[in-house]
């Protein structure tokens, strides 16, 4: 199943949180680009943000950036699998 551009944007989404402290949340505006705001509601709709303009990372949205960060940093990085 490829990426779609939604769950792109989730992930985008996920990726702007800081995982260095559970104290910082994010709050998108109602000005903020339309695929954020919907793509923010989608992830309080699946339970990984606090409230639907953001907020903080859930226990499960903490780890869905987690690896979502984690991912990200590998791709970035050109890393290749040994055969």
């Amino acid at each position: 199943m490829p990426f779609t551009p939604d769950l792109v944007d989730e992930l985008n989404t996920l990726a702007r949180f800081d995982l260095t402290t559970t104290q910082q949340g994010v709050k998108v505006h109602t000005t903020a680009d339309t695929a954020v705001i919907a793509a923010t509601r989608r992830l309080h709709e699946k339970g990984l943000l606090t409230q639907v303009d953001g907020g903080y990372l859930t226990s499960l949205g903490r780890e869905a950036a987690e690896h979502a960060v984690a991912m990200l940093d590998l791709l970035s990085a050109g890393v290749t699998a040994s055969p």
